[in-house]
């Protein structure tokens, strides 16, 4: 029967894992990334909308009493932030593309050079050689 661990044997068990840690620098690069994508739709996308399509600022929008130009800006933003996110993972995952291909094609070359003789061949080679040395 298996037996049961404690709270702090499982907490322990968890850091030790290495969980813990791989969260901790998710959330901080996840942080420092959001804060580039804010800025980038802050300095320039919004701006670039404004001039686009006039006043970018949907607050005062409302329904009756509902001021749902909140929820409009919220909705917009969210596709911009994803729409920036999309691009910058796209553009990562091409230099990593990139940086494969040219590791691979060095090994691609390396397959492509003639095979050495077999085992027979160099047999082979090795006995014409002995009897041209016992006819001289």
């Amino acid at each position: 029967m298996e037996e049961k661990k404690g709270f702090i044997a499982e907490f322990k068990e968890f850091l030790a894992q290495g969980n813990a840690m791989d969260l901790a620098v998710g959330v901080v690069i996840g942080g420092a990334f959001t804060a580039i994508v804010n800025a980038l739709i802050e300095a320039i996308i919004n701006p670039l909308i404004a001039i686009v399509a006039g006043q970018a600022d949907f607050s005062a929008v409302k329904i009756g009493m509902f001021p749902i130009g909140v929820l409009i800006a919220a909705v917009i933003n969210f596709i911009l932030i994803a729409f920036v996110v999309f691009l910058l993972v796209k553009a990562v995952n091409t230099v990593k593309e990139k940086a494969k291909k040219k590791e691979e094609a060095p090994a691609e070359e390396a397959e492509e050079e003639p095979a050495a003789p077999s085992q027979e061949e160099l047999l082979a080679e090795i006995r014409d050689l002995l009897k041209e040395s016992k006819k001289k």
